[in-house]
């Protein structure tokens, strides 16, 4: 099975909220940027992006806060492409602390947070959603693996 890279970032002190954590939207900053890295493993690069008009656009995401993280925290987020259509990806992102800027998580690693996305591909000078081309969507199929257990679950109602 072929998978992608690790992202990596280091948490800035600005990130730091008044609980003394990271604040929930740079945990959504570090996604992000780990969605651009995705994109660029898939050939929905800048180059792609500046020729074609097209982008990914998120329509949908879930994330899940599972730990502290804290002030200049490396961190580590593995992508897993969950599935692909002609014009929707389906992916997650698991986030870790590591031991220094390059590392990889340990195998016991418990991810500090996760978040599962829904993405639409969208021509945007049509202002619609377009399919993606042969090459790109290979590529997601290729990178394609089984979701996590946590994936597909939905916020319980509040009894």
């Amino acid at each position: 099975m072929t998978r992608l890279p690790l992202f990596h970032s280091t948490v800035r002190p600005e990130w730091i909220d008044y609980n003394g954590h990271m604040s929930e939207a740079f945990y959504v900053l570090v996604f992000g940027h780990a969605t651009d890295a995705l994109m660029d493993e898939t050939g929905l690069g800048s180059g792609y992006r500046e020729s074609t008009g097209c982008s990914l656009y998120t329509v949908e995401s879930h994330i899940r806060f599972l730990q502290d993280v804290p002030d200049t925290a490396h961190l580590a987020v593995r992508t897993r492409v969950l599935g692909a259509a002609a014009r929707k990806a389906h992916f997650a992102h698991e986030m870790y602390l590591v031991s220094d800027p390059a590392s990889e998580p340990a195998s016991a690693a418990a991810a500090v947070a996760t978040t599962e996305l829904l993405a639409v591909h969208v021509d945007q000078r049509a202002g619609r959603a377009a399919a993606f081309p042969d090459a790109v969507r290979r590529r997601f199929t290729e990178l394609t693996e089984p979701a996590p257990v946590w994936a597909g679950r939905s916020i319980a109602a509040v009894a």
